[in-house]
């Protein structure tokens, strides 16, 4: 039996609670060094100005004479003019609205009207890719040594136009990503039965957590199993398969300032092969129960605190794992936590029969 506790949406509005200053407070830095998708490739038509703001920056987007992207920072160097405020983009570079002056997509000036010569300006910018409908930015010092690789599903026939859910929540980019691993998680918002056991592997900046999905949809018990890639700390890409229906999950973690990140998520339905017409009511179904439980992690991630050192049962070992591999895309020695002593605590007999939880050990 499906067993489902609803939080009270009340009490978790992010307008009727006093906020905690403790709910802002993270030892690590706000932008973990890796790719980050900020705009969709459709979303970038030729001939426009995108304005932005991830990374506590104003960026503008706007595609080349040769159609490539390019993200750059939003404020002209001249007179500090918003690029995205009325800019253009003439032959490939974007133009200045104040005065006139124009950038290619690397960044340097290359007019400056009335001036006898073009300065030898630019403006700030970060490397893109492009690829599997995603415009992909690298957030870190220097060349990017790793890369997004391509995600088949996009591109591919036998799945549907995506899903496209997009939120915002007052949390570091990094609990949005322990979520995977928070298997204790999955019974109370979820629906599932019990806490899935998962597997992890990693391998230097790319990660797998594996596991199972068992639920009840609409009177009828599912059982999937779900893969979860992740690439680097913005990225991870989740292929749930079912007798039902298969979904490759791509979610795009992406931190705004120091206290918001956007969670995007894009949900690819495979369309099943014997019923191809009732792919737009799968569509409807996956809508009803899937973005909803999303909301409620957000109210939830709106209003907790880090736990630097949680106490964790025997099983969530996941969470450890993975805080652990993504310290890697932090500067040495900026988290602040050093190596997590995790407490982990099993359930013993106390007094009069009753349970309680009591320490057993740290594990390092």
């Amino acid at each position: 039996m499906r067993i489902r506790r609803r939080h009270d949406s009340k009490s978790l509005d992010p307008t009727a609670l006093p906020r905690d200053p403790r709910a802002d407070e993270y030892p690590m830095p706000s932008v973990p060094y890796g790719w980050y998708a900020v705009l969709r490739s459709g979303e970038l038509r030729a001939g426009k100005v995108v304005s932005l703001h991830y990374f506590g920056r104003a960026l503008i987007a706007f595609r080349g004479a040769d159609g490539r992207a390019a993200v750059r920072d939003a404020h002209c160097p001249h007179y500090g003019a918003h690029l995205g405020v009325g800019g253009k983009v003439v032959d490939g570079t974007v133009q200045c609205p104040f005065h006139g002056w124009r950038f290619g997509t690397d960044g340097r000036c290359v007019e400056a009207p009335f001036a006898a010569r073009t300065p030898k300006v630019s403006i700030g910018g970060l490397p893109v890719r492009e690829h599997s409908g995603l415009v992909l930015v690298y957030a870190g010092p220097g060349e990017p040594s790793w890369e997004v690789p391509e995600i088949e599903e996009t591109g591919s026939r036998d799945f549907a136009s995506p899903i496209d859910d997009v939120c915002r929540a007052r949390i570091h980019i990094q609990e949005m990503r322990e979520n995977i691993v928070d298997e204790s998680h999955f019974h109370f918002i979820h629906g599932q039965s019990e806490p899935p056991v998962q597997q992890w592997r990693e391998d230097g900046p790319f990660a797998e957590a594996r596991g199972t999905i068992s639920r009840r949809v609409f009177g009828w018990d599912i059982h999937n199993t779900f893969d979860a890639y992740m690439y680097g700390p913005g990225v991870m890409v989740v292929r749930a398969h079912g007798p039902v229906l298969s979904v490759t999950a791509v979610a795009l973690s992406t931190p705004v300032d120091d206290r918001t990140s956007e969670l995007r998520m894009l949900y690819y339905l495979r369309k099943p092969a014997w019923l191809p017409f009732l792919t737009p009511l799968f569509k409807l179904v996956f809508r009803a129960e899937a973005l909803g439980e999303v909301r409620e992690e957000v109210r939830i991630w709106d209003h907790k605190i880090h736990q630097a050192r949680p106490v964790l049962l025997p099983h969530e070992k996941g969470i450890r794992a993975l805080r652990r591999w993504y310290a890697q895309f932090y500067p040495a020695g900026s988290t602040g936590d050093g190596p997590m002593p995790v407490r982990s605590v099993q359930p013993a007999e106390g007094a009069a029969g009753t349970t309680r939880f009591e320490e057993v050990g740290r594990a390092h």
